[in-house]
């Protein structure tokens, strides 16, 4: 039997699960099973809200692959990423359009720079057709299921 967030393939693959607890009204603090914690909430301070998350994810997922793919090659100078959406309210509720992940990345000015500034069209496109999990996600219809985990309990 696997616990919460275990792989049950192969490295890289399987189940991936957080799991996060309400701290005060409209903020919560979410953990990994790595035991890594964030908290987020509604926007009314600091804290990332659920939508900044999203954009978050999927500018990181393909900024890692990105990463990746490049710095085989050689070490950027600059590496910024800026992910923006417009959110709208239609027939199909609340959601995001127009998603766009922009890419700054510098590297040196030699041999392996040069390689790694070719091989930047291929790895953003790589991410965005295949690698990325996140973005891959969000383009391709995946249902999306909400349950209760014991609707026969009293709440508090």
């Amino acid at each position: 039997m696997t616990s919460v967030g275990e792989e049950r393939t192969g490295p890289g693959l399987g189940a991936r699960s957080v799991e996060f607890t309400r701290i005060a009204s409209g903020r919560y603090a979410a953990r990994n099973p790595r035991g890594g914690e964030l908290t987020f909430g509604s926007g009314d301070d600091s804290d990332f809200t659920p939508v900044e998350l999203l954009l978050t994810a999927i500018a990181g997922c393909s900024a890692v692959d990105v990463d990746l793919i490049t710095g085989k090659r050689a070490e950027p100078t600059a590496f910024d990423v800026t992910s923006n959406g417009t959110k709208i309210r239609d027939e199909s509720g609340n959601r995001l359009t127009d998603i766009e992940v922009t890419f700054t990345v510098r590297f040196p000015d030699d041999e392996a720079g040069d390689r790694a500034r070719e091989m930047l069209p291929r790895a953003l496109a790589m991410s965005h057709d295949r690698l990325c999990t996140v973005s891959r996600t969000v383009q391709v219809p995946t249902p999306v299921t909400m349950r209760l985990s014991d609707p026969e309990s009293p709440t508090d």
